[in-house]
This record gives C-alpha cells, structure tokens and sequence, in this order.
C-alpha cells in the first residue's frame, strides 16, 4: 500500500550546491571529496498512526465536536461520526460521560490531550501506557482512567475494522504531502550537510491525522522521539514541519555543545524581557540558543532576514547573531555538527548586548491565519425533493414519536405524486419498501425494493435495494439468489461504506437462514 513505503524523509544526502551556491576550488586543486549518500533511517517517516485514529474516532462518537462542520475536515471524519452515531453501542455512554467528564477549562486542549495519550499508549486492544516505568506527560496522565473505557468502545464499534476501511483516505492524504516533506527534509539535510552515521538515537515522525478539528499542528518531545501531528488543511503545514525536523536535528548539538552556548549565557537575560517568550526558553539558556539558532536557519532556507529580525521581537534573541554567523558557514565545507562549536565562538557578547538592547519586542504574538475553503450552503430543497428530505426525517426519527412512521409514508406517498422524476420515486419507494419491512411485510417490501431497480435509482439507493432484496431472500433460506444480490450490490458504483459493509458479510453468510419445513411455518 502506498503508506508502507514509509516515506523516508532522511532518503539521500544532497550535496550543498543543491540548495547553496558554494565557492570554488582554487585552479588546479582538487575537488572536495563527496561522502556516499547513507541509506535511508527507517525512523524517519511520513505515517498515518493507527492508535491515534482509535482514540479520536472514539472521541467524535463521544462529544469532541470541535469544527465538525468545517468544510476543511477531510471526509472520513463525518463519515465515521455517521457511522457510530447509528451504532446501538453499550458502551458509548461511559464513554461519553468520560469525554464529558475531562473537557479542559481551554477547548483547545481537548484535541491535544488525547493526541498526548495515544502517542504513549501502546495500542489496542488495551491502550495501557507503552512505557508505564516512565513517568507520563502531564496532559496525557490527566486520562489515566481512559483505558478501559476506549478498550470497550474499540471492541464492541469493531474500531479494527474501521481502520481498515479508512486507510485508502490516509494513503490520499500521506501522497499528497509526500513530495513537499521530503523536499523539506532534503534541504533540511543538504544545509546541515548531515551525514547519516547510523548512531543516532530516537525517531522523527510526522502523523496525519484525519479525524481531528482542521488546520492543527502539535509538536511532541519524548525523550529522543520527536512527533509532529497534523490535521486537515488547505494551505498544507510544510513550514512546521521542517520546524520540526530542524528541532530534531538541532537539539543534539545544543546538548553536545551546551557548554560552549552557557558562555554566552549572559545574553539571555535580555531575553527575560519579551512577555512571548515561553517558560521553557526562560528556565532553559541552551534551549533558548537552540531555537533562535533554528530560526536563523530558517530565515537563511527561505533567504528571508525579516524572519530572524521578527523572532528576536518575540524573545528569541540570538537569531540575528546566528544569521550573520551562518553566511561564513555557507561559504565552507565542514558539516554543522563539526562546525557548530566554531559558531558559537564567534558570537560577540558585547556586540550582541547593544543589538538586543535596541529590540521592540512585541507585545502580543501575531495572529496566524490559514487560508480554508468557504462554507457553500446547499440550494434550498423545493417540490418532491423537500417532500422526500422531510420523510426521511421522519423515518429517521421514528423512535422519537410513534407517529413519524406513519406521518413518513404519507409524505412518500406524497412525493410519487409530486414528480415524474424515476430517480425520486425510487427514493420514495426505498422509504415506502423500509416502512413495509417494519409492519412485518416483507412481501410488499421485496416488491417495492425491486421496484426501485426499474426507476434510475441514484448508487447509494440501488445498493441498499439489493443488498435488503438479498436479505430477504436469505430470510427464506435462498441463499443463491441472496448471494448474487450482494454481489449485485458490491458492483455498483459509489457504493455507500455502509450497504458495502452489509453486503460483504451477507457473503459470508451473516444473515443467512435455513429454510423451514411447512410443519415449522
């Protein structure tokens, strides 16, 4: 499948002048000597997370409700929540009560939480912490009780078989993404000059998630593993994301050379002044030097100074300094885990007192807007169609009022007088044949259902037709004319997940019945 080959981001080192012009040689001397590309690290990979779709589907049957009207959301979010919500399940109201129980003061942090967990968790059919020697992330210890309420909902929603279903929507997702994050990567490695060794510990992963509230991007730290998750978008997130592979190369430098940076120390303090600045950065110099040195490479990538100067308004204070020192560095050959520790040595305390001294920051941090598709109402249904809209309602709701069914069939009746339309008296006769199977009539129902194949029925409609005209001929013990309706209905095209689902497993037998003898009937 096309998420299994893994979409390597670390794929082959590219030589620098791919990205950065370089000086050349003198006359007559030799080229500089090139390393073989390494193979690819199989810990780097673009992926979709099977955990983490258990958990947020779970969620979205349970009350996480956060922009599940957006038209950015990618489809499969709507189509699951359909799905469970027409699902008689036990266990979805302790789950519920539990979502309900653990919405944080932020509605922000609901999303986040979760995806906290399912990162430390080890997965169906237990979700017990992957590692619970360890201690857990705060936000994710929050749900210590979530495990056995989400196993109970994943074995009785069958959430397996879900996955399997959703996959082909996450393989779209994963290629779409492929070529840009991996060109992220490359120019990632090719600046750094990174030459893969094959001793680096821990794994970088980038996570589509297609069930969460659109436009989301959260970055995780455990230890030596690196996660960045993303959710739906227009504008896809490629600047994060080689945010936070720079983060993943970057942060081992900072700890090699954490006593070169703590010379410097000093400078930090100014920092202490920007009201943006994170608790992190405040507590943590090296940490603080690590990302301003991650924002000038950034600003150098995209050949883009501003950048630098906007990250020191916001406390970074060091990404100018890093910047200017980069432009040397551009101009040589020795790797950045080689030359780090010269860069460091050049930064100018005194110099840098006066330029930092001179820094506005800013007061509040600027709005990040993304570009999402605009919300087009439906035309508003008019005749026949509003007729059949508001029956389905009806029948829909059935168990709210006894009379909706018997207010349904009238409004179908209705709509046959209504239009000459085939495609809509088949609907109408789809309502009319599901009514009849509820009074018991399954003589009228099968009529009515083979009915609707004479009159144009739209996909969903001719499906379901035959995969109830295959059900009733296994209610008499007909298992071959069963049989080549569920085929029937398989073949169809723009077949709803549903009617495939029951389709498949009328093949299998499911709702089979063996015929009685006159004495039983």
């Amino acid at each position: 499948m096309l998420r299994r080959f893994a979409h390597f981001l670390s794929i082959w080192l590219l030589t620098a002048a791919a990205v950065w012009p370089q000086t050349r040689p003198a006359q007559g001397a030799s080229p500089p000597r090139r390393e073989a590309p390494p193979p690819p690290e199989p810990y780097n990979q673009l992926d979709s997370n099977q955990t983490l779709f258990y958990v947020l589907a779970a969620i979205n049957a349970a009350g996480y409700d956060e922009q599940a009207d957006s038209s950015t959301n990618n489809p499969l979010r709507s189509r699951v929540r359909e799905y469970l919500a027409k699902q008689n399940l036990e266990s979805l109201t302790p789950l519920r009560r539990f979502v309900r129980d653990h919405k944080p003061r932020n509605p922000a942090d609901e999303l986040s939480q979760y995806i906290s967990f399912a990162l430390v968790s080890k997965g169906a059919p237990d979700f017990t912490p992957a590692n619970p020697d360890l201690p857990q992330p705060a936000d994710a210890d929050r749900l210590y009780e979530f495990p056995p309420v989400l196993a109970a909902f994943y074995r009785e929603a069958k959430l397996g078989v879900l996955w399997q279903q959703a996959q082909p929507d996450y393989d779209r997702a994963i290629a779409q993404l492929h070529e840009p994050v991996t060109f992220a990567a490359q120019q990632v490695n090719a600046y750094l000059r990174y030459v893969n060794t094959g001793v680096r510990r821990g794994r970088f992963q980038i996570l589509v998630d297609l069930m969460g509230a659109p436009n989301q991007i959260h970055f995780r730290n455990y230890i030596d593993d690196y996660y960045i998750v993303v959710t739906p978008s227009v504008e896809q997130p490629i600047f994060d994301i080689r945010h936070a592979y720079l983060r993943y190369m970057v942060d081992p430098l900072g700890s090699r050379f954490a006593d070169d940076l703590q010379k410097k120390a000093r400078l930090g303090e100014y920092a202490l002044q920007s009201p943006l600045l994170g608790q992190q950065f405040r507590d943590d110099f090296v940490r603080l030097a690590t990302e301003c040195f991650i924002k000038a490479v950034e600003s150098r990538l995209d050949r883009r100074a501003a950048l630098a100067e906007q990250a020191a308004r916001e406390g970074f204070v060091l990404a100018p300094a890093f910047a200017e020192l980069l432009q040397p560095y551009e101009r040589q050959e020795v790797a950045m885990r080689l030359y780090f520790p010269d860069l460091v040595a050049h930064i100018d305390v005194k110099k840098e007192q006066q330029r930092i001294a001179g820094i506005d920051f800013l007061k509040e941090r600027p709005v990040r807007t993304y570009r999402v598709t605009s919300d087009v109402k439906p035309p508003a249904l008019t005749g026949a169609a509003k007729t059949l809209d508001d029956a389905e309602v009806l029948f829909l709701d059935r168990e709210k009022s006894a009379g909706n069914v018997s207010k349904a069939k009238e409004l179908y009746l209705r709509a046959l007088q209504e239009t000459e339309e085939k495609p809509m008296h088949a609907k109408a006769y789809y309502g009319l044949a599901r009514i009849a199977l509820l009074d018991r009539d399954p003589e009228t129902a099968d009529r009515f259902f083979r009915k609707i194949l004479e009159l144009e029925p739209d996909p969903s409609t001719q499906a379901w037709a035959l995969v109830y005209i295959g059900k009733l001929a296994d209610s008499q013990g007909e298992k071959e004319p069963a049989q080549e309706n569920y085929k029937a209905a398989l073949a169809v095209q723009g077949i709803s997940d549903l009617a495939r689902q029951e389709a498949q497993r009328g093949l299998t037998g499911a709702f089979a019945r063996n015929p009685k003898s006159k004495e039983q009937e």
